[in-house]
C-alpha cells in the first residue's frame, strides 16, 4: 500500500505533463554521456521543452485512458520523455539535431497533436521548421512587395521634385520672352 502512494505522485505529474501537451516523444537514452545528457537538457530546456526520466511503469499508469496509451508498447529499457505544450515540432526537431553527434540517442515514438507517430514519421516532423521561423519567413515574404513598392514610390517622388525644380527654369524662361 505505501509503495503505491509513494508512486501516484509520480504518476500524476506524467499525467499532467503530457496533458495538453503539442507532442510527446519516447526516447531512449542508454549510452549518452552524462555531458552529452546535459547537453540534450539544456537545449530542450532552452526551446520550453519538458525532458525526464521516469520508470517505464510509471509512464504506462499515466499513458493509461489518454492519446499517450499507444506509446506504452515501446517502453522497454532505459526511457525518457520530451513534452512540449507550445510547439508540436519542438521535441522531434531537437532531439534528430543532437542524434548527430549522439547516435545512441532513438526516438523511438510519439504523439503529435494527437495522432501517434513511429520514428520515421518523427524524423520527418523534426525537418518542419519552427512556428516562429515558418511566422518570421511570412512576414518577410509579406514585407518584401510593401518595401518595393515604397522603394518605386520613393523613386517616383524623387524624379517629380528634380522633374519639378526642371521645369521651373524652363517656364521662367518662356516667360521673359
Amino acid at each position: 500500500m505505501a509503495k503505491v502512494e509513494l508512486k501516484q505522485p509520480i504518476v500524476q505529474e506524467i499525467a499532467e505533463n503530457i496533458k495538453d501537451a503539442q507532442s510527446v516523444v519516447v526516447v531512449s537514452y542508454a549510452g549518452l554521456t552524462v555531458e552529452q545528457d546535459t547537453k540534450l537538457r539544456k537545449s530542450l530546456r532552452e526551446a520550453g521543452v519538458v525532458y525526464k526520466v521516469y520508470k517505464n511503469t510509471m509512464m504506462n499508469f499515466a499513458f493509461k485512458g489518454t492519446e499517450c496509451e499507444g506509446l506504452s508498447d515501446v517502453l522497454e529499457g532505459a526511457n525518457a520523455i520530451a513534452i512540449s505544450k507550445d510547439d508540436a515540432t519542438a521535441p522531434a526537431r531537437i532531439l534528430a539535431k543532437f542524434q548527430k553527434d549522439a547516435p545512441n540517442l532513438e526516438m523511438k515514438k510519439g504523439v503529435v497533436e494527437g495522432k501517434i507517430v513511429d520514428a520515421k514519421e518523427l524524423e520527418a516532423i523534426s525537418k518542419i521548421p519552427s512556428r516562429e521561423e515558418l511566422l518570421s519567413k511570412l512576414l518577410g515574404s509579406l514585407q518584401s512587395p510593401i518595401t518595393n513598392f515604397a522603394r518605386v514610390i520613393k523613386q517616383i517622388a524623387e524624379q517629380g521634385d528634380n522633374g519639378s525644380a526642371e521645369a521651373a527654369p524652363a517656364e521662367e524662361a518662356a516667360t521673359e520672352e
